[in-house]
């Protein structure tokens, strides 16, 4: 795949989100959809990426830009455990395995997730969306 054709994805994917695409947000949005498949990433394992770039970015700017994606629509972010943050580039529902020794975030197949019921929101609220996360371990 050509830097070239990366870019242009980028700065696409971008465009139909009503963002500008600005030199750092294309460096990011090409290494994250450049090559037409999805990904899960850390903000900094997408910093250590983009390190290695034409395009250098600080983490605040990989934070704030991968803020501004999730705010368009552009990617979800699916936390674990509270602190550790992963962003999705594909925004559809779908359930993730987490592995535990490895920190991995995955997808799991949806056709085979069933939740027959949810609770009801409390009076006032409306469920947004409902993340399914399932933590794997090896099996020793």
């Amino acid at each position: 795949m050509t830097p070239a054709l990366m870019h242009e994805r980028g700065t696409d994917w971008l465009c139909r989100a009503g963002l500008r695409p600005t030199r750092q947000r294309v460096a990011l949005a090409a290494l994250l959809v450049g090559d037409g498949h999805d990904r899960h990433v850390t903000a900094e394992s997408l910093f250590a990426a983009a390190r290695d770039g034409e395009e250098p970015v600080s983490l605040a700017t990989v934070y704030n830009t991968l803020r501004a994606f999730c705010d368009a629509g552009l990617m979800r972010e699916i936390t674990v455990d509270g602190s550790k943050s992963y962003f999705d580039t594909n925004t559809s529902n779908h359930p993730h395995f987490y592995w535990e020794d490895s920190a991995e975030i995955v997808d799991a197949p949806a056709d085979d997730l069933m939740i027959a019921k949810l609770p009801d929101a409390p009076e006032g609220a409306e469920i947004a969306k409902v993340d399914v996360v399932i933590r794997l371990r090896r099996k020793s």
